[in-house]
C-alpha cells in the first residue's frame, strides 16, 4: 500500500467526527419532529365500519382460494389479527435493538453526539413499543408471544451485534417494516387509527434508518475481513425467521381457521404475498449489495424465504 493510499483511509477520529455531524443533524430533527403516541393518536375514536386493519393487497392470504372463500367480515378479522401479529414482531425487534444499543454504549463516550442520538433513538423505540402495544389493545386483539426458542435467539443476537453487524441487523429489523408501512399508510381502505400509527412510525424511523445506513457506509474503509464476513452473513439468518413470523399459524387460528398450519402453508406459497415480501426487502437488498454485504449465503437465504427473486 502506498503512502497516498494510507493517507486516504479515514482514521477512527475522522469517522467519529463525521458520525457526530450526522448525529447532531438527526438530534435537531428529533427535537422538532417527534411524537407522543399517548396524546398524538385519538385512541377513543370509533373504528370505521368496513375498513381494514391492513389493506387486503399486502395480506398473506390475498389472492388465494382461501381468501376468495372468506366473507368480508372474515377478511377484516384476518386483517385485525395480521396487524396485531406484525406489531408484536415490531415490538420484539425494537426491544432487541434497544438492548444492543445499550450494550454498545457501555464502551462509548457519553459526551459524544452519537451517544446522545443513540439515547434519543432508544427513547423513540420505547414510545413505538408503547404505541404498538396500545394499538393491539385498542383493536381488541392480543399480542403474539415469542416461543421459547425465539426468545433464546433474541437474547443471543445482541452478542454478535458489534461493528458493522450492529447496523446491518438494525436495518433488517427496521427497513422491512418501514417499506411496508410507507406503501400502505395512506391507503383509503385502512382504519384511520392504524394509518396514524404508521405515519408516526415512518416519520421517526426514517431518522433511525439514516443513522444506521451511515454507520454501515462509514465503516467500509476500515472493515476487517471478519467484520465483513459476519455482517454479510448474519442477516441471512433473519430470512427464515421473518418468513415464519409473518405467516404465524397462531394468527390464522385466532381468525377462526380450524387448520392454521395448513393455512400458513397456503400463505407461504402465495405469489401475491411473495410480491409484497420482495417489495418490502427491495430497498434494503439494494443497499446491502451497494455496501458489499450480500454474500452467497445471505442471498440464498433471502431467496428461499421469498424476499428475493
Amino acid at each position: 500500500m502506498t503512502t497516498t493510499e494510507v493517507e486516504s483511509v479515514p482514521t477512527g477520529a475522522q469517522i467519529q467526527a463525521a458520525r457526530d455531524g450526522v448525529a447532531r443533524r438527526l438530534l435537531k430533527g428529533s427535537s422538532s419532529r417527534s411524537y407522543d403516541p399517548v396524546v398524538d393518536i385519538d385512541w377513543a375514536a370509533p373504528f370505521v365500519p368496513g375498513k381494514y386493519f391492513l389493506p387486503p393487497r399486502v395480506m398473506s392470504l390475498y389472492g388465494t382460494q382461501v381468501w376468495d372463500a372468506m366473507t368480508p367480515e372474515q377478511r377484516i378479522e384476518m386483517s385485525r389479527q395480521e396487524m396485531a401479529n406484525i406489531m408484536s414482531v415490531g415490538i420484539w425487534f425494537e426491544n432487541l435493538l434497544n438492548r444492543a444499543l445499550l450494550i454498545s454504549l457501555m464502551k462509548e463516550d457519553p459526551a459524544a453526539a452519537t451517544t446522545h442520538y443513540s439515547l434519543t433513538e432508544m427513547g423513540d423505540e420505547c414510545r413505538h413499543m408503547t404505541m404498538f402495544g396500545r394499538a393491539i389493545e385498542t383493536t381488541g386483539t392480543r399480542a403474539y408471544a415469542l416461543r421459547r426458542w425465539q426468545r433464546t435467539v433474541m437474547h443471543l443476537i445482541p452478542v454478535v451485534m458489534r461493528g458493522t453487524a450492529l447496523w446491518v441487523i438494525t436495518l433488517v429489523g427496521e427497513e422491512l417494516f418501514d417499506a411496508l408501512q410507507r406503501e400502505i399508510k395512506d391507503d383509503p381502505e385502512l382504519q384511520p387509527m392504524v394509518s396514524r400509527v404508521m405515519q408516526i412510525h415512518v416519520t421517526e424511523e426514517s431518522r433511525h434508518i439514516g443513522f444506521a445506513r451511515d454507520g454501515v457506509m462509514r465503516r467500509i474503509p476500515i472493515r476487517s475481513r471478519f467484520d465483513t464476513l459476519l455482517a454479510s452473513s448474519v442477516h441471512g439468518l433473519a430470512a427464515p425467521i421473518f418468513r415464519h413470523l409473518f405467516t404465524n399459524p397462531e394468527m390464522y387460528r385466532r381468525a377462526g381457521f380450524d387448520n392454521p398450519k395448513e393455512i400458513a402453508r397456503v400463505a407461504r406459497a402465495n405469489p401475491n404475498f411473495h410480491d409484497s415480501q420482495v417489495t418490502s426487502f427491495a430497498s434494503l437488498a439494494a443497499f446491502l449489495e451497494q455496501a458489499g454485504l450480500m454474500n452467497r449465503f445471505s442471498r440464498t437465504m433471502w431467496k428461499r424465504a421469498g424476499f428475493l427473486r
